[in-house]
């Protein structure tokens, strides 16, 4: 049996473009929340915020990163997700696409 690719940082970041922000309709790596990826031999950690500390979608969002994630890593690896909210999200965060869909134009 072939050993499946190992996935790398690029590659957890390309599945989490999966997951929307159900306020926004912006996949949360465009919109900024993601600040860190690490991936280990037995484990992924993302270190990721949300836009605001009240953020009434954060259980959700973690939710379908679970979901993302765990239909692609391998059983044995295990994820860590951090929520941290220094330095605090801004607007400047987002990806010129996520801006665009606002309507805002660059800083």
């Amino acid at each position: 049996m072939a050993t499946p690719p190992r996935l790398d940082a690029d590659a957890i970041r390309a599945i989490l473009r999966r997951v929307i922000d159900p306020e926004v309709g912006v996949n949360i790596v465009d919109l900024g929340l993601i600040y860190r990826i690490e991936v280990g031999d037995d484990d992924i950690r993302i270190e990721m915020t949300m836009t605001s500390p009240a953020c009434p979608m954060a259980d959700m969002i973690l939710d379908d990163i679970d979901a993302a994630l765990d239909a692609t890593i391998p059983p044995e690896v295990q994820l860590h997700v951090d929520l941290v909210w220094d330095p605090p999200w801004t607007p400047e965060r987002m990806a010129p696409e996520a801006r665009a869909h606002f309507g805002w134009k660059k800083p």
